[in-house]
């Protein structure tokens, strides 16, 4: 399993009173918070949280030995990095005054109600996770270097934007918040979802789910599963890919597309924690770790209706944008070796060696289908490869006619003319430029073509033109 990364925060009870310690253990495992470690004997407090894995103490003030105010102050001073929440059976403004002033993050007294007291832990944990995924994120930042470039040996890149996100997914991948993958298709979205499951320390499966197209009720059924006799059909009992996913991830691709019913039925599974299956009137809790991806802009979507500002907005937490193809062509040459020797292995063949002019070819187009597509053009060409080198025809086919809109070569920032003391004349710029495209594509017209935004018969024309 992958190195463990940012194990959950562990909480330490500490109180004489074994009843109380047993009771908070179990209203927190209700609650889903099961690290919990337990401490009669203030004395010993210092050498748990030297062992690590603490985050949160809850303390009791009245304890023999060792009083809680004193060791509250023992804390603070020790391992600012820990918060601390009383919890006294006494309930003085005064005492509560001076607890928080040593550096308590919450005060609660032994009888308040178990909701307020669980919302007062969680609240707590949440401060910490940020304050942790903060540190991480500054650490990973200023190093400038990854961890665990393995986690990544399947996103093949030298693009400094695609780095950067690999830093910020080694940053929040133990995060138990939801994280947002955007991006065009074919980008690479469930590879980024797979390194961070990866990289989590969850020891539970990553579970897909394309929920593009799905109705409300097909939605909650293979999510939430369903109890026999949930419905006409329902002959027995099905676990939901929630439960499939139980101590791992559920990622859940093009959530731009979902329906507001499902929208709903999603928020309120990332707000409660909590689900019931189809037909069954008991609840079971969320213990997967929540992926999502889309293609569309959902910021657009929720500004026109189609999208829950709410469930948007929790979706977020942690958020990406895997740049398009086209943006970081610099990676082409890489995608092609790599892409070549793997079509070579899957299909028992020699790898074959690329034209250079391949290169010039692919870098006038853009690419729409990104990632995705540039590996089903590698594929198609070495199925149909005999032997020596790549043949460019079946690149030439799948991109198709040029167009200006296919082109891939930015305008020129400035004048290419400026400082000239004579312009040269239509015809004369005409030629330079047929000749300089033509030495660039070393003599192949349909990429000189592509290179100069026409057709190969109009290029064709000039070329005999040229000649006469």
């Amino acid at each position: 399993m992958t190195e463990l990364l940012a194990p959950p925060l562990g909480v330490l009870l500490v109180d004489d009173e074994p009843a109380w310690l047993r009771s908070v253990s179990l209203t927190l495992a209700r609650a889903g918070i099961t690290n919990t470690v337990t401490c009669q004997d203030g004395r010993l407090v210092m050498d748990i949280l030297a062992k690590g894995g603490i985050g949160l103490v809850l303390l009791d003030l009245t304890m023999p030995h060792l009083a809680g105010e004193d060791l509250l102050a023992l804390i603070g001073e020790r391992c600012p990095e820990i918060a601390t929440i009383v919890v006294s059976g006494m309930n003085q403004v005064e005492t509560a005054v001076r607890c928080m002033k040593l550096g308590a993050f919450d005060y609660f007294v032994k009888t308040v109600e178990e909701d307020r007291l669980v919302s007062g832990v969680v609240r707590a944990l949440r401060m910490l996770e940020l304050e942790r995924e903060n540190r991480a994120m500054t650490d990973r930042f200023v190093s400038g270097q990854l961890r665990h470039p393995k986690a990544f040996a399947s996103l093949v890149t030298g693009d400094r934007t695609m780095h950067a996100i690999f830093s910020y997914i080694e940053a929040v991948a133990a995060s138990p918040k939801p994280l947002l993958i955007s991006g065009e298709s074919g980008v690479g979205k469930e590879l980024i979802a797979r390194a961070a499951h990866g990289l989590s320390g969850c020891s539970g499966p990553l579970v897909s789910i394309n929920v593009a197209g799905l109705d409300d009720t097909v939605f909650a059924d293979a999510l939430f599963g369903h109890v026999r006799g949930a419905y006409t059909g329902a002959d027995q009992t099905r676990r939901g890919m929630i439960e499939e996913a139980a101590h791992g991830t559920l990622f859940l691709d093009e959530i731009g597309d979902l329906s507001i019913p499902s929208q709903v039925k999603l928020l309120r599974l990332l707000q409660e924690g909590e689900y019931f299956p189809l037909g069954s009137d008991r609840p079971k809790r969320l213990k997967a770790r929540i992926i999502v991806a889309t293609h569309r802009d959902l910021a657009a979507r929720e500004a026109s209706g189609g999208f829950r500002r709410d469930l948007y907005y929790r979706l977020r937490t942690h958020q990406i944008h895997v740049p398009p193809l086209r943006e970081r062509m610099d990676d082409v040459p890489l995608l092609v070796e790599h892409f070549l020797a793997e079509a070579a292995r899957t299909l028992g063949k020699k790898k074959p060696t690329p034209p250079r002019e391949l290169f010039q070819l692919l870098a006038t187009y853009r690419f729409p289908g990104n990632v995705r597509e540039l590996k089903a053009m590698i594929f198609d060409a070495v199925s149909v490869h005999r032997g020596g080198v790549l043949s460019l025809d079946t690149f030439i086919r799948a991109i198709g006619p040029v167009s200006g809109e296919a082109l891939n070569v930015p305008p020129p920032e400035k004048s290419l003319f400026a400082g000239l003391d004579r312009l040269p004349t239509f015809a004369e710029a005409a030629e330079l430029l047929v000749v300089e495209a033509m030495t660039r594509s070393k003599g192949n017209q349909t990429i000189a073509a592509r290179l100069l935004g026409i057709s190969q018969p109009a290029l064709s024309k000039r070329l005999k033109l040229a000649r006469q």
